[in-house]
């Protein structure tokens, strides 16, 4: 027999064995996985740190290294590292410091006022059996579930107010990630101090190692996926912030109940592609229409005119042009995204499926092009 045939059949029987192993203990594997991305944590979040302090990281390092004199540029990655997390800190701050404690009144004014929300629901529930004629629903009563649930509320603020102290001191789940939170600090502050030094080791280690055809295509792609998921993640968050402060404002001024809570849920719910629109606006209406139904529809009513204002006006001009993605392919990826790796399949799947997306229509492009040649070339022979 071939020596190079029985290498072959070597290798299939090998890569078949493997992969029956794999599908079988299936379980196993992911467990594995999944304790090897855990030990790896603190990595990944500084990662993440790192990748969204870059951008302002550059900006201050530009800046100071034409402002420092001599030497002293050699200062400027250090100061412009400790000035980005300066910022970060004291953004952090101030809106914890405004929103939590409006956040937890309104949260105590909902519990407070349940009973009477519970009363309002029933009411509004009977108007609508008795205007429709819906049979067997008549007899249905909500204020008894509303009062267990505002005892319940109320057990557990109290359960929480005794004991997490208790908790805090004696768990540790606590110590564990405050640990994983300090490490992630001090990865994400390496990697921004030495980015320049470890991008260009990658660039390098990649240059070496990979096959001259690969090289580049490996390098454009890795580009593209960083510029991607800078321009997707600077979208969300600002679309996330404009959004909640000008509910904040309007909610404000035409004086709807829980303005704090609801503009929280609505700027929070922004952050997620598609369906976070409608999360939010279904939650804040459940909020809104056990005080007034009415108020329940001005609110929908202001909230659509908000969007399209923030989305057709504000947006492309605060942020620039999105992604370039259909609107089937967003919806498609987080669908996906969301059942295989749960919130966090939620946050990277559309910038990943808008960079294979480019990667594809530059394919097409290409193969399209190549081909068009092909067919003019015997015609200008």
């Amino acid at each position: 027999m071939d020596k190079k045939l029985f290498k072959q059949l070597i290798l299939l029987i090998t890569f078949s064995v493997v992969l029956v192993a794999f599908i079988v203990k299936l379980d196993a594997v992911w467990g594995w996985a999944n304790n090897v991305l855990a030990a790896f944590e603190p990595i990944f979040i500084g990662f993440a740190i790192a990748f969204v302090l870059h951008r302002p990281c550059n900006f201050f390092t530009r800046l100071y290294a034409q402002r420092l004199p001599g030497k002293g540029k050699a200062a400027a990655r250090p100061l412009a590292v400790a000035t980005s997390y300066v910022l970060l800190i004291a953004f952090i701050a101030v809106l914890v410091s405004l929103v939590v404690p409006e956040l937890i009144k309104s949260l105590e004014r909902f519990v407070s006022n349940l009973n009477t929300y519970g009363s309002n629901f029933q009411q509004l529930f009977d108007f609508v059996v008795e205007k429709l004629q819906l049979e067997g629903l008549e007899n249905l009563n909500f204020t008894g579930a509303f009062d267990n649930l505002n005892s319940l509320l109320s057990r557990a603020l109290e359960l929480l107010t005794d004991t997490m102290p208790h908790l805090i001191s004696a768990t540790g789940v606590v110590v564990s990630a405050v640990v994983t939170g300090v490490l992630a600090i001090v990865f994400s502050v390496y990697m921004l101090s030495g980015a320049p030094r470890l991008l260009g080791q990658c660039r390098r280690i990649a240059v070496t190692y990979l096959p001259r055809k690969v090289v580049h295509p490996f390098l454009s792609v890795a580009r593209l996926t960083a510029d991607t998921f800078t321009r997707y993640v600077t979208g969300q968050v600002t679309e996330a912030c404009i959004l909640g402060c000008l509910c904040f404002v309007g909610m404000c001024i035409f004086q709807f109940d829980y303005a704090p809570l609801i503009s929280v849920i609505i700027g929070v719910s922004a952050l997620i592609p598609v369906a976070g629109a409608y999360i939010g606006a279904i939650l804040a209406a459940v909020l809104l229409v056990m005080i007034d139904p009415m108020q329940a529809v001005w609110f929908l009513i202001f909230l659509v005119v908000l969007q399209q204002l923030e989305g057709n006006l504000i947006y492309p001009k605060v942020v620039g042009t999105s992604l370039g993605l259909p609107g089937i392919w967003v919806l498609a990826a987080v669908t996906v995204g969301s059942s295989l790796l749960g919130f966090v399949g939620l946050v990277i799947s559309v910038p990943i499926t808008a960079v294979l997306y480019t990667l594809l229509k530059q394919d097409l492009r290409t193969r399209l092009s190549g081909e068009g040649n092909q067919a003019q070339g015997p015609e200008g022979e």
